[in-house]
């Protein structure tokens, strides 16, 4: 039987991932506490408490040396913490000074990267942290979605990589499931699908970017997933995971909630 195995969200658009026992999409097909901020740069015309694309932030598809930070939230304390081999970078919470303090801590780690999207282009600073650290909203689709990958078709670009402990967290999906076929998800497309007592419409596969190249420990580009999703599996666009949308209503999966086609 197919089943949830990890559940994931991802505090800061971009940056470390929390694992989770259990998580709550909101009726508007979002998870509780997923994206809530982002380090936004200072020539995106979008207003804070916007939507905007990926590449207007500081996000591992421009920066993959960000993969070597710690961050942690405090979803009730409302404090970022952010730690770099060790070393405590910011520790504030996110008001009117912390916002500020947390945002040069990031821009200073991020500029003596050596591959960077803000030295060669100082209109991009000073960077702003945005969100209100409740709102999940910076997504990489504007209209939220729930992303979703099987072991099995992880299993499967492994072997194309040549990397057998290949870490789904290139992938930053929200759902994690076994129990079926290789590649067998992105078959569901058009279908609803039912988690735990949850059902989702399977909206569209998951399109990947740059980001995916990242080592999540390391933060180097060590491994062309990009191009392995193309040419070994004959992908027109290389893609992994599929996007999900609640049928109408929120509540809660857990991990080895079932998993099946409605």
């Amino acid at each position: 039987m197919a089943h949830v195995v990890a559940l994931y969200r991802y505090p800061v658009k971009g940056f470390t991932p929390e694992s989770r026992d259990a998580l709550t999409i909101l009726p508007e097909g979002r998870v509780a506490g997923d994206r809530v901020l982002g380090f936004r740069f200072a020539n995106s015309a979008a207003p804070d408490e916007a939507w905007s694309r990926k590449y207007d932030f500081v996000a591992l598809v421009n920066t993959p040396g960000i993969a070597r930070l710690n961050v942690r939230f405090g979803h009730e304390t409302r404090r970022l913490r952010i730690v770099a081999d060790g070393a405590v970078l910011a520790d504030e919470a996110i008001d009117g000074g912390g916002r500020r303090c947390i945002a040069e801590a990031v821009a200073c780690f991020v500029c003596a990267l050596d591959e960077n999207p803000l030295s060669a282009h100082p209109e991009r600073l000073p960077l702003r942290l945005v969100g209100d650290g409740v709102t999940p909203r910076y997504q990489d689709n504007d209209a939220g979605q729930i992303t979703l990958h099987s072991r099995a078709s992880l299993a499967s670009v492994a072997l194309a990589v040549g990397d057998p402990g290949l870490n789904e967290l290139r992938f930053r999906s929200n759902i994690v499931i076994d129990g079926v076929d290789l590649w067998e998800e992105q078959t569901w497309v058009g279908r609803k699908l039912q988690i735990g007592k949850l059902c989702f419409d399977v909206v569209k596969p998951k399109v990947r970017c740059l980001a995916t190249h990242a080592n999540p420990q390391t933060g180097s580009r060590d491994l062309p997933i990009l191009a392995t999703l193309k040419n070994v599996f004959a992908q027109e666009q290389p893609t992994f995971a599929v996007a999900l949308m609640t049928s109408g209503v929120g509540g809660s999966i857990r991990v080895g909630d079932e998993v099946s086609l409605v």
